[in-house]
């Protein structure tokens, strides 16, 4: 990662913090930075394909943003796992299958076809982006006007 990047992000994060605490009344505990997210990433498509995507996405997101947890580390990623109800040794095998791989691989590609290189992101309707922490109100608007377009 460009020393820059770092830089902007890691001088963004008290802004991101009191927003945090100030809108949603969460206290960030975030977990170390500059880590591989690539494995938790495949894991999601595994998870999404055994019916537990959203549970599994929950877990994860709470775990390195509240609990400080490295995502990157395969035992954490298990444990995360078996918590919503998926096999340990499947979800640790599916992490170097390719099918989940590529699925993951098409989803970062996808990014970067939408000009996205960070997080938070949100796309709406493949039209409206939002990018970087937002307050709740322009997430609603945004919504809203996706929503008028359809």
């Amino acid at each position: 990662m460009p020393p820059e990047y770092r830089a902007r992000i890691e001088a963004g994060r008290p802004q991101l913090e009191a927003m945090a605490r100030q809108r949603y009344g969460l206290e960030l505990n975030v977990g170390p930075f500059g880590i591989n997210s690539r494995p938790a990433l495949v894991g999601a498509k595994f998870a999404e394909a055994q019916g537990v995507g959203e549970a599994y996405h929950d877990a994860v997101f709470r775990a390195y943003w509240q609990d400080a947890k490295n995502i990157e580390d395969l035992d954490v990623l298990a444990g995360l796992a078996t918590a919503v109800g998926l096999n340990r040794d499947e979800f640790l095998a599916a992490l170097d299958d390719p099918q989940y791989q590529n699925a993951m691989l098409a989803d970062v590609q996808q990014a970067f076809q939408y000009g996205l290189s960070g997080v938070p992101a949100l796309v709406y309707n493949n039209k409206y982006l939002v990018s970087g922490a937002q307050p709740y109100e322009l997430l609603v608007q945004v919504a809203e006007k996706a929503a008028e377009d359809e």
